[in-house]
């Protein structure tokens, strides 16, 4: 059996484990609400769409201090296809549905790194959330 051949069967496997869905987007700038002065990032069309799988890397959070307030950051990995290709860190993915974990749906993540070499099964991607 080849290489390649090991691959595919070990892509396919993976794949039917992303019993999650996301949407990723790329940030492209920011608008000011006239009113209010709140100022909100803005995004282009999605990068991809379609099926994942999260995977908590730790259990901690890291506690950190912004401005005058506490956050805690917690790091995932999301799991795509192979096809979904481009990632970059900042981006931001957001699971759109979750077959087993309904607590997932509309959490978003940070884009903090992408893995890649010769014999990958699945884009894994290290992400961070920020909880308040």
């Amino acid at each position: 059996m080849s290489a390649a051949s090991l691959i595919a069967r070990g892509r396919a496997a993976a794949e039917s484990l992303m019993t999650d869905a996301c949407t990723i987007r790329r940030r492209t700038g920011e608008a000011t609400d006239p009113n209010s002065g709140v100022i909100t990032p803005t995004y282009g069309d999605p990068l991809y769409s379609g099926k994942c799988r999260v995977q908590q890397r730790t259990n901690a959070g890291q506690g950190q201090d912004v401005g005058e307030a506490f956050v805690l950051v917690t790091r995932f990995e999301v799991q795509l296809p192979m096809s979904a290709t481009g990632l970059v860190e900042g981006d931001q993915i957001t699971i759109t549905a979750s077959a087993l974990d309904p607590d997932l749906v509309d959490r978003v993540f940070t884009v903090r790194d992408v893995a890649a070499k010769s014999h990958l099964t699945a884009r894994r991607v290290g992400v961070t959330e920020v909880l308040s």
